[in-house]
Order: C-alpha cells, then sequence, then structure tokens
C-alpha cells in the first residue's frame, strides 16, 4: 500500500492506494502537522488517535507526506515521527509547495501557488521548484492566506474600523472579550489557524457586505505587489492555486489577477486528487 498525505497547519488530507488495481483508494483526514507549531510526540499521538482503526498500518510500503512547513531542514523531523507509526515504510517528505505543483501541473511547467490557512508560490520546471519567493510565514507576511485575512478583521474589529452592522453580525457570532481575542492570539497555541477561522464569517456574509469583499480583496492585492508581481515574467503564466480560500474565493481572487494582468487558471480545494494521478502517471 502507499499513502499520500498532504498537510497543511490546519489538516491532512491522506490517501491510502492499494498496490492491486481491483483495490479500493480510501480517504481520511487528520490534524495538520506543521513542524512549526506542533511536536514530533503531538503528531504520534494525533496519528495513533485518528487514523483509521480497520487497517494494519504495518502494511505500508511507501508514505509520500507533503507539508506546510516542511522545509529541507525539517524532513527528518516530519520522518522520524511518521516513522514510529508506519513501521516498515519507505518515507518521503516534501514541501507543500511541490504537492501543489504536481497537482497542479502534473510534468509541465508552469506557476503554482497555495492559498490556505497560509501563502507559497513557486515557479515549477515540471519536475522541481526552480524559484520561490519566501512568503515569510505568518508573522511577517503570508499576505493573500487564510490567517492574513482573518487577523486583519480582527484588527479591524478590535480597532472600531468594522461598519457598525458587521460588528453587530461579529460580536452575535463569537461573543468574546477582547482580552479573550489577544489571548488566543498571543497566548494560545496555533495563532494562524485562530486568525484563519473568521474567513468562514467573511465567507457567509461576503455577498450582503462589499466591505468584506473588498476586504478580502485587498488582501489578494497585498499578495500581488508583495510577493507575485516579484516573479520575472509573471504575467505569461497562469494563476494555478490549490487552497480553502483561493476555491472558496476564486471570483474575488479572478478579479484581482485581472487587476495585475495575470490569467487565472486552475484552482483546487484539495491537492489529493491530483497527486493520485501524478503517483499513477509516473508508476506507469
Amino acid at each position: 500500500m502507499i499513502l499520500i498525505g498532504d498537510s497543511g497547519s490546519t489538516s491532512t488530507s491522506w490517501c491510502l492506494i492499494p498496490l492491486n488495481e481491483e483495490g479500493e483508494k480510501i480517504f481520511f483526514s487528520t490534524e495538520g502537522y506543521n513542524p512549526y507549531f506542533v511536536t514530533q510526540d503531538y503528531i504520534i499521538e494525533s496519528l495513533r488517535k485518528n487514523l483509521p482503526k480497520k487497517y494494519d498500518w504495518d502494511l505500508v510500503q511507501k508514505v509520500g507526506f507533503y507539508g506546510a512547513g516542511c522545509s529541507e531542514n525539517k524532513y527528518d523531523f516530519i520522518r522520524d515521527s511518521l516513522k514510529v507509526i508506519f513501521k516498515n515504510a519507505d518515507i518521503d517528505v516534501a514541501m507543500d509547495l511541490l504537492a501543489a505543483a504536481r497537482a497542479l501541473l502534473g510534468t509541465e511547467s508552469g506557476f503554482a501557488a497555495i492559498l490556505g490557512t497560509g501563502t507559497n508560490s513557486c515557479i515549477y520546471d515540471g519536475e522541481s521548484i526552480v524559484q520561490n519567493i519566501d512568503s515569510l510565514g505568518f508573522i511577517l507576511g503570508d499576505e493573500g492566506s487564510g490567517a492574513y485575512i482573518g487577523k486583519r478583521l480582527l484588527r479591524d474589529f478590535l480597532r472600531g474600523d468594522m461598519p457598525q452592522e458587521i460588528e453587530r453580525l461579529f460580536i452575535d457570532k463569537y461573543n468574546t472579550s477582547n482580552d479573550q481575542f489577544f489571548e488566543n492570539v498571543y497566548e494560545k497555541p496555533f495563532a494562524n489557524k485562530y486568525c484563519a477561522s473568521f474567513c468562514l464569517f467573511i465567507y457567509q456574509h461576503l455577498d450582503n457586505y462589499p466591505w468584506l469583499e473588498n476586504l478580502v480583496k485587498d488582501s489578494f492585492r497585498e499578495l500581488f505587489r508583495n510577493i507575485i508581481t516579484k516573479y520575472p515574467y509573471y504575467k505569461n503564466y497562469k494563476f494555478n492555486c490549490i487552497g480553502s480560500i483561493a476555491f472558496h474565493f476564486k471570483n474575488t481572487l479572478a478579479d484581482v489577477c485581472t487587476e495585475f494582468g495575470m490569467p487565472i487558471g486552475i484552482i483546487l480545494q484539495s491537492p489529493i486528487d491530483g497527486l493520485i494521478d501524478y503517483y499513477k502517471k509516473m508508476a506507469e
């Protein structure tokens, strides 16, 4: 059996692929395992708790794990964690950006990006990433991401810059004191996921309040100004992207792509189906 995992900061999508043609692919999800936000013990215990119980995981022969935060210096951190659970598997670890590129483009060259809890982007040559402009992560950057958009919404609420009608909806939804907001951002773990969670509120009210759409649009403009336009000849590529933010705010994203002269391309919520196709082609 081959196990493919695509891990963001919020969740990991998995697919268990049988080696025989008659076998059925099994899809399931667990928590996200960004090595900058979790420990090895956390990953191990989470997998023990959340892996489907009806399978013998010692039979997995290969694991392909693509993860947010999986830079080369974190490969062993992830590999050693997974080896505790998948004892007999050959384990490959790579960054989630390569998963996005392979899922979106296969073996073709082009531009690929991720817009989920965090942001990332690259130029891909059909085999590997040849250029990557660092998003700088949650604190310093991640423009256009769910965490960035949610942080902007929360900031405008706390500063009193939110329109009153939206402010009332926000208070009714969260019923949380300012001190609790600050505690969740500055003292508790996973502040990036916490900020990104406010994107659900934006999505639910987007069509009724242009102010919310403008907030998202401005976040995407910052993505282009600070990251995308730094790629030479970026207008020659299509904007191919994976992630919940790109998927759910596709129309707003398309408007901003048009503003910056970059055609919008393939937008997927998850790379897992594309990765399955990629691995099948590689096995042919």
